[in-house]
């Protein structure tokens, strides 16, 4: 482990985060990414670079915009935040290897598919399913194997099977999302889809108990809780997994 490089790893990856911002906020709504350039989304003011600095304009600006004061959302920072620490996380755990810049990737695009199945309720195909490719493809070149388009196929027929069961507490984007936890995790996918389902059973159970058998029809976005799964399973899986069959 290195604390210097994933500090080093930080910066790069609050920027990627702020880039993460813009495919949440585009992706879905199927614009470019690239063009226009950041504006306010209430007066449309285009963004000056100096603020658009990862969390350091957001702090300076005191969450509101320059020209019209509007109030900007906490999301933003947070999504740079989570990304930066995770990106920062990869380095410290796998060094500078080409595994932590998969790991990575991985991470970012947990975080831009949480972020959009929060506000949307969408797992959006143009991030998951290019993602699960490269990520495939990138696994496959480090580590020469069928291990890892086995295990997404695997974890993408499990939970399909799950949606076919129970439409309305699944989706597709979450069979989607499986696939790219499948290819990036390998053999310790189990782990992340089962930490997926526990974790998720917090809010069932808050809502159960609030609002009885009405719950049942209160969805709750279950991709935030397999990126939660993944992201474990990337930096404890293996520990996890070996303890868990050892009990048995």
């Amino acid at each position: 482990m290195n604390p210097a490089l994933a500090a080093v790893a930080l910066v790069p990856g609050l920027a990627l985060g702020s880039f993460l911002n813009v495919v949440v906020a585009r992706v879905p709504l199927g614009r470019s990414i690239v063009t226009p350039a950041s504006a306010c989304m209430s007066c449309e003011q285009t963004l000056a670079w100096y603020d658009n600095v990862p969390l350091l304009s957001y702090a300076i600006l005191r969450g509101r915009c320059r020209s019209c004061g509007t109030a900007i959302p906490w999301k933003y920072p947070l999504v740079e935040l989570a990304t930066g620490l995770l990106v920062a996380a990869c380095f410290l755990v796998f060094g500078f290897s080409w595994d932590a810049a998969v790991a990575s990737f991985f991470c970012a695009a947990l975080v831009a598919v949480s972020v959009t199945d929060l506000e949307r309720r969408i797992i959006p195909n143009t991030i998951v399913l290019p993602a699960a490719g490269i990520v495939l493809a990138a696994q496959t070149l480090l580590d020469p194997s069928v291990e890892w388009a086995l295990a997404g196929l695997g974890a993408a027929t499990f939970l399909l099977v799950a949606a076919l069961a129970y439409p309305a507490g699944m989706g597709m984007g979450d069979v989607k999302l499986a696939l790219l936890l499948g290819v990036m995790l390998g053999r310790v996918v189990p782990v992340a889809l089962m930490l997926g389902m526990l974790t998720a059973l917090v809010p069932a159970i808050v809502l159960l108990a609030r609002h009885g058998q009405a719950a049942r029809k209160m969805g709750i976005p279950f991709g935030p809780f397999l990126a939660l799964g993944g992201v474990i399973g990337l930096f404890a899986g293996k520990p996890l997994l070996d303890a868990y069959l050892s009990l048995l």
